[in-house]
């Protein structure tokens, strides 16, 4: 099951962030302003968001393989309608918009299926992150590069055939639906929302703000602040700043990968609670301090920030799977994305404010202090008083300890 749902997420971020990378060439290709291109992608992404919940109500329903399923071959279908129509705005951006509606569902279905399914939930979520930040490294590499080579068309017939492989790898891959027992991973399976979940929620909708920040001004925080300390090493005279800056956001990206897994082992081998804690309490004065020094040492806060930010992320969807019942669990899975991508872009509205009257060094202090905003509400859920089963469930974990099945 973990070699189908990596293998989607890797897919998921690389179809969202392929149409990124060819907005210069759409741009000159089609005679539009790059203001004009960009607005082509509106739907793409709003739906991607937007749909989380319905998604993983459907999920929930008729669960998660036949919505995998779906979700690879609506996407296909959507690539390739873009291709054929890709000079022609209106279609483009209508199937732009199919490719945002079926990526939408990978989150609540994928989620939902490894925490009520796989025997290590905070590791396998680890390793499915994992798989989730190559995506977003090799997208716009591979968009670039098939660009160069055949062009904008070639670039979405790639998103197609590689959605379509991994809908053949779905349906001949087989894989195991077996249930593990409920009673030792969801604490809440009466009916009602658990409360504990109305505070994640509340922390991960900050904690979404805080991530569409960090992808949003890490670019340019390193191309106009890191391009100094950057040119220190001989390795990298006499590339341009742009450059300089996307190698070293693609750098950061690989080494999530190191984060989810770092996140991953810690999340089974501490309690969850505390685990999820502790990683916002450490990213939260990294970012703080990127304002206060400078030079090479601020670089580096940035970096740890965004390592624990992405680290965090497979212990906080351990914890989705303790506090929802089974029933429930793709939707509560389609929830979190509703706010993280809904909501949580209100970060693209912060920033544009905060780099216009502060500059671009305020941006990670700013997003240092919604993180210790997290860092606070989280604080809540150590203070619970009754008896935990989640933490019990931790206990279990790391008793029988049984080999991953991937």
């Amino acid at each position: 099951m973990l070699r189908v749902t990596s293998l989607g997420h890797l897919i998921c971020h690389f179809n969202m962030l392929v149409f990124p990378a060819l907005v210069l060439p759409l741009s000159h290709g089609m005679g539009l302003k790059l203001a004009q291109v960009l607005e082509l992608s509106f739907w793409m992404y709003l739906l991607f968001g937007l749909t989380a919940l319905p998604w993983g109500y459907l999920a929930d329903r008729f669960g998660g393989k036949p919505l995998l399923s779906l979700f690879f071959l609506g996407s296909s279908l959507s690539a390739l309608g873009a291709c054929f129509f890709v000079w022609q705005p209106m279609m483009l951006s209508l199937f732009l918009a199919g490719l945002g509606l079926f990526a939408g569902i990978y989150h609540p279905a994928a989620l939902g299926l490894i925490s009520t399914r796989a025997e290590r939930v905070s590791m396998a979520m680890g390793i499915n992150g994992m798989w989730g930040n190559l995506g977003l490294a090799l997208a716009p590499l591979a968009a670039g590069l098939v660009n160069w080579l055949w062009g904008v068309k070639a670039a979405f017939a790639l998103i197609a055939l590689v959605n379509f492989f991994g809908l053949v790898v779905l349906l001949f891959l087989p894989f195991s639906f077996a249930d593990k027992p409920e009673e030792a991973m969801s604490e809440e399976n009466g009916k009602g929302i658990p409360w504990p979940f109305v505070i994640m929620l509340l922390a991960m909708t900050l904690s979404g703000m805080a991530y569409r920040g960090t992808t949003l001004m890490m670019p340019a925080f390193f191309e106009l602040k890191g391009q100094a300390w950057l040119m220190e090493f001989s390795l990298f005279k006499g590339l341009s700043g742009n450059l300089l800056a996307t190698l070293l956001s693609s750098f950061i990206y690989l080494a999530g990968m190191a984060a989810q897994i770092a996140g991953g082992m810690v999340g089974e081998r501490f309690e969850s609670k505390k685990a999820y804690f502790t990683f916002h309490a450490i990213a939260a004065p990294c970012a703080l301090l990127s304002g206060l020094v400078w030079g090479s040492l601020s670089g580096l806060m940035v970096m740890l920030y965004v390592f624990f930010l992405l680290g965090m992320q497979p212990i906080e969807n351990t914890l989705i799977g303790r506090y929802t019942p089974a029933r429930l669990r793709h939707a509560a899975f389609g929830l979190k994305f509703v706010l993280v991508f809904g909501v949580g872009s209100l970060a693209v509205s912060l920033m544009g404010y905060v780099e216009g009257a502060y500059g671009v060094e305020a941006a990670f202090p700013v997003l240092g202090l919604i993180s210790m905003m997290v860092v606070l509400i989280v604080f809540s859920l150590l203070r619970k008083k009754k008896p935990d089963t989640a933490c019990a469930a931790d206990k279990i974990q790391k008793a029988e300890k049984p080999e991953l099945q991937v």
